[in-house]
């Protein structure tokens, strides 16, 4: 199967630099350079990913962002084949509701709508929003959650009561088409099931190739346990130049503004973090300069101070477009990419690195 491209909306904002707080970061800090997410520069960035060839982008969620879904309605009247993976979270929209607006939004864009569902992230980021369940109850609670929004796009009435919902003769006006794709990630063990359960699509943020396979194995093995297939993706930042040279250049570039302060009170704040994936992102790196090419052309200097995914492609094409190749064999088939800033790295990826992987038989 080729690979599938995707490409980020930066809703916090964007800058030259990876000072400031992500989407998944406690804090919010506006560096120098900072670019607002305003409509019309997003546009920009969807507009530049639909012409570049891009599947699709992913709108995130969280604190910091704007509305993911306001976010996707705006920017597919800007855009002609872009697909939007629209990140929400579960516990904080019902279910029958968010199944009306999917169907909704698929309607209205001629079926380029798939969905990213967010179980959360710590503990304090979900109280902000009123959500007081703990780590291992949200999975639960996103299993009913998934089982009645599926539920209610396949059948014309649903019943169900469950710990967490319980609806009566729930359905949409009319099922969406096609049915939207169901994206999902998690790294515990509640997360792994609910995956092989409910998902199309398994997500991991970037580990270096042996961790990535062993995960996707057991959400596989899970899967066909339950006579499933699920197909899975991989979330990454890149960097990628002419020549090698060039672009470990730019990734030291980015480092070189962080403090030691900054460092080690994200490593600190990320290290007891309730996500088990924030947790295996901040290990790569361990708050430590010396060590940030954790694999060859696999570099963890993103994390130092970011939350999410915190590994970056980093190289000339051709090494960024052979790592790709190497995921793409163990089966990763669908790629998550972003960059700094967002709309520059577009570019560079799409024209250095998409032709390469395109004689390979990988795009």
């Amino acid at each position: 199967m080729a690979a599938k491209f995707f490409w980020f909306l930066p809703t916090t904002g964007d800058s030259r630099s990876i000072v400031g707080g992500s989407h998944a970061s406690p804090h919010h800090v506006v560096p120098a350079s900072h670019r607002k997410p305003t409509r019309r520069y997003l546009a920009e960035v969807a507009r530049a990913a639909d012409r570049l060839g891009y599947e699709g982008v992913l709108t995130p969620t969280g604190t910091w962002c704007e509305d993911a879904w306001l976010t996707a309605s705006a920017l597919l009247a800007e855009t002609e084949r872009l697909k939007f993976l629209v990140a929400f979270r579960p516990g904080l929209v019902p279910p029958t509701l968010a199944a009306q607006q999917t169907a909704t939004l698929q309607r209205f864009s001629d079926g380029r709508v798939l969905l990213n569902v967010v179980s959360g992230s710590d503990d304090r980021e979900q109280r902000r929003f009123g959500d007081w369940l703990g780590h291992d109850e949200r999975y639960a609670r996103t299993g009913e959650f998934l089982h009645i929004v599926s539920s209610v796009w396949r059948q014309e009435s649903v019943d169900f009561e469950g710990k967490y919902y319980h609806v009566e003769d729930a359905r949409v006006s009319e099922p969406p088409d096609p049915l939207p794709q169901i994206y999902f990630g998690g790294s515990s063990a509640p997360a792994l099931a609910i995956a092989a359960e409910y998902v199309d699509v398994y997500l991991t943020w970037g580990e270096p190739p042996r961790a990535a396979a062993e995960k996707i194995a057991k959400v596989r093995a899970l899967a066909e346990e339950r006579g499933r297939s699920v197909r899975f993706g991989i979330r990454l930042h890149t960097i990628s130049r002419d020549t090698s040279a060039a672009a470990w250049a730019v990734a030291e570039e980015l480092v070189s503004q962080l403090s030691p302060e900054q460092i080690a009170n994200a490593t600190e704040q990320h290290g007891r973090s309730e996500s088990e994936g924030q947790r295996r992102m901040t290990a790569l790196h361990g708050g430590r300069l010396d060590k940030l090419e954790i694999y060859p052309n696999l570099w963890a200097g993103v994390g130092l101070v970011r939350g999410g995914a915190g590994t970056a492609l980093v190289g000339s094409h051709q090494e960024v477009a052979d790592l790709i190749a190497e995921y793409h064999a163990l089966g990763f088939d669908e790629f998550i990419l972003s960059g700094y800033p967002h709309l520059e790295e577009a570019y560079w990826f799409a024209e250095g690195v998409l032709p390469i992987l395109r004689n390979k038989g990988v795009a």
